[in-house]
């Protein structure tokens, strides 16, 4: 009987963890608004990361967070990095292109409470007198990602941060 019991919990553990290796290798998550206001004052908030600590949904989350800059002031080769509590982590980001007021990539790279490297684009397309802002994520799902995706939906967790920062910086914007 033990062993009949053991074989079903061995079993169950491997259909388990070969649906995990199922799972995509590749996420992106989305999130877009339109801001009443002008594509190039949008630009403006997003290429310089000086200015991020008004609009980004995860500056709140820890007031104490260390916070540095270097490289260019703005634009290509503009850098942030910073380290707080767990709810932020450590990290960094770099802009690595800007087409002004049109587009702008980042590497993003985590450190803390887990490693991960991203790439985040936003997209600003003029319409109806403001800017249409196109907020995306993309990254890659190593196994534990995909294990722990099957818990928990990351679109959801990190789409909702999205939508929060995206509603601040049409604050800040209009």
């Amino acid at each position: 009987m033990f062993i009949a019991i053991l074989g079903g919990i061995i079993t169950m553990l491997m259909v388990f963890f070969g649906f995990a290796a199922t799972r995509p290798d590749q996420f992106r998550i989305v999130r877009k608004a339109h801001i009443k206001a002008p594509p190039d004052r949008v630009f403006a908030k997003l290429n310089d990361f000086h200015q991020w600590i008004s609009w980004s949904p995860w500056e709140e989350l820890d007031p104490a967070m260390t916070r540095m800059h270097s490289g260019a002031a703005s634009g290509p080769g503009a850098k942030y990095a910073w380290e707080g509590n767990k709810k932020v982590g450590q990290g960094s980001m770099e802009i690595t292109s800007a087409e002004p007021p049109r587009k702008l990539d980042l590497k993003l790279d985590f450190i803390k409470p887990f490693e991960a490297h991203n790439t985040t684009e936003f997209l600003l397309e003029p319409r109806d007198g403001g800017t249409d802002v196109t907020w995306t994520l993309n990254g890659t799902n190593p196994y534990m990602m995909k294990v722990m995706g099957i818990f928990m939906n990351m679109d959801k967790m990190v789409g909702k941060d999205f939508e929060k920062g995206l509603d601040k910086l049409k604050k800040q914007s209009e």
